[in-house]
């Protein structure tokens, strides 16, 4: 009898054992569920974040390649007319200055000067945004100034404009470049901070803006991004950089009715002054 009573003893000691380890199984299986699930919430939203910073930049992309395609084509209209002037004079070696419906056609004409100065302005503006669009490039892949000495480096390429700055937590705006920003709150354990912003007189809240986390925000003055930077997060506290395009596209100028005066000018030059010349021998 003392046997069975020993052997139930074990037997229910057992099994409240067995009990018990079932439940700490059951508590970290519940932890690790829980685990994953917030890691997976977490990973979609910085999915959503870089899908729409991927976003912004492919836009500016777009918007670049066309205007570069627009100036491009004024250069080839205006390049064309060209050739076609000097065409025109190459083939008649007439006197200095021949007399036309439309006035006087110099070699040494001010207008042909200034149709020469806006080509070459407008070789500049191509160069410019040539280089905007590589820096466009640079950014998908990832090109950020993460130290003062990286950003030196940025500027001396010379195809964007720095602006570098140190807020402290204030409501109060300080300008930088063609954006005013205030600093609503610094996370040092995460490395982010709340910003307001001042565009085009229009004020903007962004929170939770991740340190080499770029912002892309657009303005009146230019088709093109304004890119602000955190790349240092400290107690009420942060340092980074505001970079705008060099080049802001403006209207071209019209130029289009001066070349066809030219074009014109240098037409009668070449045939008109024939015909009063036979007329002449003809009376005399």
């Amino acid at each position: 009898m003392e046997q069975e009573k020993n052997y139930q003893a074990v037997s229910h000691s057992g099994s409240r054992s067995q009990f018990g380890l079932w439940g700490v199984v059951l508590v970290v299986v519940v932890c690790l569920a829980i685990g994953s699930v917030a890691f997976i919430a977490h990973e979609r939203g910085a999915l959503k974040q870089i899908s729409a910073q991927n976003t912004a930049l492919s836009t500016a992309l777009d918007q670049t390649r066309t205007q570069l395609q627009e100036v491009t084509t004024r250069l080839t209209q205006l390049s064309e007319a060209q050739q076609a002037v000097q065409a025109a004079r190459a083939s008649k070696p007439a006197p200095i200055q021949q007399r036309g419906t439309h006035g006087t056609v110099r070699r040494d004409d001010p207008r042909w000067k200034q149709v020469q100065a806006e080509l070459a302005e407008h070789r500049k503006a191509i160069d410019s945004t040539q280089s905007d669009l590589a820096s466009a490039k640079t950014e998908l892949s990832g090109s950020i100034a993460r130290t003062h000495e990286q950003l030196v480096a940025l500027a001396r390429k010379g195809e964007r404009n720095y602006y570098e700055f140190d807020l402290n937590k204030s409501k109060q705006f300080q300008r930088e470049g063609p954006i005013s920003v205030s600093l609503r709150k610094a996370n040092t354990k995460q490395d982010y901070a709340d910003l307001g912003l001042l565009v085009d007189d229009a004020q903007l809240i962004k929170k939770h803006v991740n340190m080499f986390e770029p912002v892309m925000l657009y303005t009146s003055e230019s088709k093109q991004p304004v890119e602000l930077v955190i790349n240092q997060v400290s107690k009420d506290h942060i340092h980074g950089y505001v970079s705008t395009a060099k080049y802001k596209p403006g209207d071209l100028p019209a130029l289009s009715g001066l070349t066809d005066s030219l074009a014109n000018d240098a037409a009668v030059a070449n045939s008109s002054p024939t015909t009063p010349q036979l007329r002449n021998r003809a009376q005399r």
